[in-house]
């Protein structure tokens, strides 16, 4: 038993080296934490009936590396998924964020992804709370994104933090909805104030009759909840201008905003 035991984590180290191509990741990622090394990248989202073009914007991390200047999230999440790392990566990303925006924004809200490892986290809501504080900024000018799987998949936590994160003033946004089966059980226990229509179902909105049915529905759903709903992955004009005809809110994607560094957005030089 001991000796299979070593063997299981001694592949799940080549597994984790084999991921990023470091010898020792362990290290790398509590340097890369410690010294900084990471960018923040932000994708507006378009209110498209609004008067405000963009009433916020999903804050996206990087990883910097020399040889291969920055990492996509895939190339580097995954380890810190491994470690358990991920509560002290959304903690820094939520403290760079809340700098970003204390130090002037032309976009007043960032929604920011919480990992299902943060939402064990329940110091995080506090954190969060007393960094936003500190900078004089409203709890609500962050949104906490929690993707539909980890709310599947750990709905005591989910609700749990939601409710806590309530109780500081804030909002949570449920992320990538409709990627598994259609559920509203959700909206009930987190009571988020936006859901995000995952691009599985975007994508097909022009072709796709069960799509548009799925999405009629969300939206129906969300109007009687007080919801906002935002249309992920919207890559070309003629699927943002057919969310108008659905009652759609807000559209992200490659076809409305590409991200861009966060420094973009800063109202000072």
């Amino acid at each position: 038993m001991e000796q299979k035991a070593i063997e299981r984590t001694s592949a799940v180290e080549r597994t984790s080296t084999e991921l990023a191509g470091w010898p020792e990741p362990l290290l790398r990622l509590r340097e890369a934490l410690e010294k900084n090394e990471f960018a923040l990248y932000c994708q507006p989202i378009l209110a498209l009936s609004e008067k405000h073009e963009f009433p916020m914007a999903e804050v996206l991390v990087r990883m910097r590396e020399e040889e291969r200047s920055l990492l996509p999230p895939g190339d580097f999440l995954p380890v810190f998924e491994h470690y358990l790392m991920m509560p002290q990566l959304d903690r820094w990303v939520l403290r760079h964020a809340v700098r970003a925006l204390a130090h002037g924004a032309r976009i007043p809200r960032f929604t920011i992804n919480i990992s299902g490892q943060t939402l064990r986290d329940g110091g995080y809501p506090a954190f969060a709370a007393a960094e936003l504080r500190a900078a004089r900024l409203a709890m609500n000018a962050v949104l906490f994104e929690i993707d539909e799987a980890d709310v599947l998949a750990r709905p005591e936590a989910a609700a749990a933090f939601a409710a806590a994160v309530r109780a500081y003033g804030g909002s949570v946004v449920i992320d990538g909805f409709c990627r598994r089966a259609v559920s509203f059980a959700p909206f009930n226990s987190l009571r988020p104030e936006y859901v995000k229509v995952d691009g599985s179902v975007i994508r097909k909105l022009l072709s796709s009759e069960a799509a548009q049915t799925k999405l009629r529905a969300v939206v129906r759903v969300a109007q009687t909840l007080g919801m906002g709903v935002v249309a992920e992955c919207v890559e070309d004009a003629e699927v943002r201008a057919r969310l108008k005809d659905f009652e759609v809110g807000f559209a992200q994607g490659f076809g409305v905003v590409q991200p861009q560094p966060i420094e973009k957005f800063s109202l000072k030089p």
